[in-house]
């Protein structure tokens, strides 16, 4: 009995970093969004992707994120101890409502990917393929006459897995769905059982999709401390939220791509979707197939963007003009928004404006020289595109930005 407590009060402060994972995810992206983070200069330095903490905490009162200046310094606080931001010389461990530089991790590549993360963002990576399958598992069921949504059976989700490739043999599924219970992503509906191959129900704790608010997260955090207990919030499925798949086609004036030159005769093409990394279907990477459509116009340039071709070996050179970045893409339903093309290196093309890519920071002429992790520098644009389809939903992208 004490030993099943003591995995639920784990279970329970993972699924808490979980939620501030996403919580700080989804504002880092709205800041892109609204111009606060970018490239700033200090004493002659510059720091690429960051923000004036001062800057910051006006937004969060200003958006209603937090009552006044203290609590909303609390909770980037919270932010800094949970490893989402950091001081851009990692010289002050405390946030201050300041005119100081701080960063999100996930903007300069010093995010710790540990296990935990590892087995959260997994975690995701299945409920978002969950939710997208057409005949999915997640459905209105009954155990003991109670209803309980989106729950499935537990052999069920263990031949899915199996379906999809995602393990390797029921005894590895077990083992991905016990994981998965520990770390407080999938519990039994009743929270009575542990994970069994077998048809008793279970569901995901956490809704991906909703719009967190931070002021509720450090109220959670505060309860947990006092009570023990975790703290559930209802579904909500808020259309600003980054993690809500678009529920409407984006507006024909938000459907080019950024070019070097807009004088340069564009050639139109009609598509049904966002013209992103090619012409591959977004279903391989667990996205719903969407349907073609006459009625929007995405435009391309066919040109290279580059104005003159470079060697994997110029980038590489000591002293070379170029910036590294390391950048952090979640699709939405109509992909990344990234067009790449070239053999060893490869480069960003083309950038749709309204995309998840153009809020991450990609833009075009940038090299790109990792994907999740793995050196891409020598590929050719067609295995760049092939890993970023196959892979999860969210990219890590390391790229190589001329120097203006």
């Amino acid at each position: 009995m004490e030993r099943t407590s003591s995995i639920r009060r784990k279970a329970m402060a993972r699924q808490h970093k979980g939620e501030v994972m996403i919580a700080g995810e989804q504002l880092r992206l709205r800041l892109h969004d609204g111009k606060l983070i970018k490239d700033r200069r200090y004493h002659l330095r510059t720091y690429p992707n960051c923000f004036v903490a001062q800057e910051l905490i006006d937004w969060l009162v200003s958006h209603k994120e937090a009552p006044d200046r203290a609590t909303a310094a609390c909770l980037m606080q919270h932010l800094m101890d949970h490893d989402i931001i950091h001081h851009v010389c990692d010289k002050r461990p405390v946030f201050k409502d300041a005119k100081l530089l701080y960063r999100f991790r996930k903007d300069d590549g010093t995010f710790p990917f540990s296990t935990e993360v590892k087995i959260f963002m997994r975690g995701q990576q299945l409920y978002e393929q969950l939710i997208a399958d057409k005949n999915s598992i997640l459905q209105l069921r009954e155990e003991h006459g109670v209803a309980y949504r989106r729950s499935f059976p537990g052999c069920q989700l263990i031949d899915w897995l199996l379906q999809n490739a995602e393990a390797e043999s029921r005894r590895r599924g077990l083992e991905l769905c016990r994981t998965l219970q520990e770390h407080g992503i999938i519990q039994h509906v009743a929270k009575k059982h542990d994970f069994f191959d077998s048809g008793l129900l279970y569901q995901f704790c956490i809704n991906f999709r909703r719009r967190r608010r931070l002021s509720a997260l450090l109220n959670e955090s505060e309860r947990d401390e006092d009570e023990g207990v975790a703290v559930s919030t209802p579904e909500d499925t808020h259309p600003e939220s980054p993690f809500v798949l678009r529920k409407s086609q984006p507006q024909e004036g938000n459907s080019a791509f950024q070019s070097v030159e807009s004088s340069k005769d564009l050639k139109q093409v009609t598509s049904g979707r966002r013209g992103s990394l090619n012409s591959l279907q977004l279903h391989s990477a667990g996205f719903p197939p969407l349907a073609q459509s006459s009625s929007s116009v995405v435009r391309c340039n066919p040109k290279s963007v580059l104005r003159r071709t470079f060697t994997c070996e110029e980038l590489l050179a000591p002293g070379a003009p170029f910036l590294k970045k390391v950048l952090t893409v979640i699709g939405d339903a109509l992909g990344w928004g990234f067009v790449v093309r070239g053999v060893a290196p490869c480069y960003v093309q083309a950038v749709d404006p309204g995309s998840p890519a153009a809020a991450a920071g990609v833009k075009v002429q940038q090299f790109v020289c990792q994907v999740n992790g793995q050196c891409v520098l020598y590929l050719d644009y067609r295995t760049v595109t092939r890993l970023v389809m196959t892979g999860t939903r969210i990219v890590v992208l390391e790229v190589m930005e001329p120097l203006e």
